[in-house]
């Protein structure tokens, strides 16, 4: 069997395409790979277009061929010669189900239809489908194998439930709480100096007497006098010189009623001006293209995300964290940003942060791009990984500090449910709400996700802290369950005997290898 395999972001862009849309996509076709690589041969293509040539070229030669497209069905070609599967990131308790735009690739039921068969990462986006598809519609559920992953983790690294200290550093930048001088005064305005109001009232036109009135309009009357003088003037100034005429020098003379009558007659004129929006003051940002480092200890608490996700819930993750920990000065939370540009949210954590203060626990913000060893050092500095989403398609960062020996807060709603419990995780507890599907521009409220309550949030940042400082030993207990808790949900030789079974071969010897991720899946 040849596999052949797509996702929108490759080798060579993942490090510019964080935060883009489908990007953990990549992180799942790479952690798939060796599993397929067991059971025949892998091709992996750049373009779509490559898929059909392809084919050609290997059925030609007697071979069978499967394209699997990490891209969500409405973006997978409904076009091809070679059989195709879709493998489907999914966080909500319903598919779309009918055509919009013009487009039948929106309406998932018709791609998977005629695809025939699909490949989940949960069993929640499993359920959705089928209540779409029917029970009977061919559906894998396939966690990525990564436990193998972190084995050289696991063996150097034992998970300690306090860090003596530990150095990070990242080509990127680093903000760190203590050291921004942040104060909730600073969100308010600012009287103005004597200074300033004197500029500001210099800045004032002069009063509109009748003499300032005559040179106005000898002013603008000349411009479009000399513009319709012009051999070929042009359209837009023939009324142009007149409007401006009209509201900076005769506009206040009319009535509200008569104003409103001559905008009718002579729009050209009498139209309200354009409103003009100022540029907006570029943010003094630092570099991002330095190496830069910090050091941590106490009780770590590690989360990873993109602040433009609307999953994630980051608003609540912080201030629950900044509450349970308001003088509490040796608990520390590290915010992996897994967004490439930092104007994007910049100002909306400042202020944020700002908003919080004065607090004694420290938030350190880490903007940038890790590779293998610096995300290593980052799995070990932890204490306790967070999650605090509304819905998740599987969370590869939180399974893979998991399999790392680092105990849980997070949820147990969607693809979590699969593998959060009291065993491993802190689980904070959240109830149904109404959203809509990312990709409806409609804006139409039609499924679920969930609400995580944030004093169960924040009872679960205290009750870790406890066990870190005073129990130990449950510490150590929960840290072995979340690694045999990942071994058996995502280990390769499991999911490596689903995939055999759901197409039927015969696996060959295992081959796993390590995924860098920056994601957030």
């Amino acid at each position: 069997m040849n596999f052949i395999l797509y996702s929108d972001v490759n080798d060579s862009s993942i490090s510019q395409s964080l935060g883009r849309p489908e990007y953990s996509y990549y992180f799942v076709l790479k952690a798939y790979r060796p599993v397929l690589e067991s059971l025949g041969r892998v091709h992996v293509v750049a373009a779509t277009a490559e898929v059909d040539p392809l084919y050609r070229q290997l059925h030609a030669a007697g071979e069978d061929c499967l394209f699997l497209s990490f891209t969500p069905p409405q973006k997978t070609p409904d076009d091809l010669e070679c059989p195709t599967i879709c493998v489907v990131a999914w966080e909500f308790d319903s598919i779309p189900n009918e055509q919009r735009d013009d487009d039948p690739r929106q309406d998932w039921t018709q791609m998977l239809a005629r695809q025939g068969r699909v490949i989940t990462l949960s069993s929640h986006t499993a359920r959705a489908i089928r209540r779409a598809m029917g029970e009977a519609f061919p559906v894998l559920v396939l966690p990525t194998p990564l436990w193998e992953n972190f084995a050289d983790i696991r063996s150097r690294h034992t998970s300690a439930p306090i860090n003596p200290g530990s150095t990070l550093d990242i080509k990127g930048c680093i903000f760190d709480s203590r050291l921004l001088g942040l104060s909730a005064d600073d969100l308010l305005p600012k009287p103005l100096m004597a200074e300033q109001l004197a500029e500001i009232e210099a800045l004032r036109p002069p009063p509109l007497t009748l003499k300032r009135r005559f040179v106005i309009a000898r002013h603008y009357l000349r411009m479009w006098a000399l513009d319709l003088g012009k051999t070929q003037p042009e359209p837009v100034h023939r009324t142009h010189f007149l409007k401006l005429w009209y509201w900076e020098g005769v506009h206040d003379l009319f009535s509200e009623a008569a104003r409103e009558r001559l905008a009718g007659y002579l729009p050209a004129i009498a139209s309200p001006l354009p409103v003009v929006v100022p540029e907006p003051v570029p943010l003094d940002l630092p570099d991002t293209t330095a190496r830069v480092e910090t050091q941590v200890d106490g009780v770590v608490y590690v989360t990873v995300f993109n602040p433009l996700d609307g999953r994630k819930n980051w608003h609540r993750l912080i201030s629950a964290f900044c509450w349970a920990f308001r003088e509490t000065a040796d608990a520390t939370l590290i915010l992996k940003i897994t967004q490439s540009d930092l104007s994007s949210y910049y100002t909306e954590l400042m202020t944020l942060l700002a908003q919080l203060s004065p607090f004694a626990c420290r938030v350190v913000v880490m903007h940038g791009y890790l590779d293998d060893p610096q995300y290593a050092r980052l799995y070990e500095a932890a204490s306790f990984y967070v999650n605090a989403s509304r819905c998740e398609g599987l969370c590869l960062p939180l399974m893979e500090f998991m399999a790392s020996g680092k105990p849980v807060i997070a949820p147990n709603h969607t693809a979590m449910e699969d593998y959060i419990d009291e065993d491993v995780a802190f689980v904070v507890k959240s109830s149904e709400e109404l959203t809509i599907w990312p990709q409806d521009t409609r804006i139409i409220y039609r499924t679920l996700r969930y609400r995580p309550d944030w004093g169960s949030l924040k009872a679960a940042y205290e009750n870790s802290y406890r066990m870190a400082k005073e129990r130990p030993q449950d510490y150590q207990r929960m840290s072995r369950a979340a690694i045999e808790r990942m071994h058996d949900y995502c280990a390769f030789a499991p999911v490596q005997q689903r995939l055999s079974d759901f197409f039927g071969l015969a696996p060959q010897a295992p081959m796993p290898v390590a995924v860098t991720d920056n994601a957030s899946c």
